[in-house]
């Protein structure tokens, strides 16, 4: 499963569906990707404590599996630009998750519906 900025910022915030799901995946031994920008994406709020800052940062590394914006996953995400003009983040994690060949699991299903190829799991 790779997992959206929103699920993630959900999860923090106490989202008891959320909470379930990626718990109960875990326990299945689902691997939980995480794409580098939205690790950027959750690490820039800038309203957090230091204190919050470290124990979000512990989280996410024991959490999820770091998928990197290498140059395999650039390449898909600008083929996706390509065709469907959606913003720079989607792209990324729409190529995260086509490379890892695992779905995305988000809250918000319209940046992603018409990636073709792509599942999406909506939560």
């Amino acid at each position: 499963m790779t997992i959206d900025a929103n699920i993630v910022i959900a999860y923090l915030g106490g989202d008891k569906p959320v909470i379930q799901s990626l718990s109960e995946w875990k326990k299945e031994g689902r691997p939980l990707f995480l794409p580098t920008v939205v690790e950027t994406e959750i690490l820039s709020f800038s309203h957090w404590t230091e204190e919050e800052q470290k124990h979000t940062e512990q989280f996410l590394e024991e959490n999820f599996i770091s998928v990197s914006f290498s140059r395999p996953v650039a390449r898909i995400a600008a083929e996706i630009r390509q065709q469907h003009k959606i913003k720079f983040p989607d792209a990324a994690i729409a190529a995260s998750a086509l490379f890892t060949k695992t779905p995305v699991v988000t809250k918000n299903i319209r940046d992603f519906k018409n990636v073709s190829g792509l599942q999406v799991v909506s939560l």
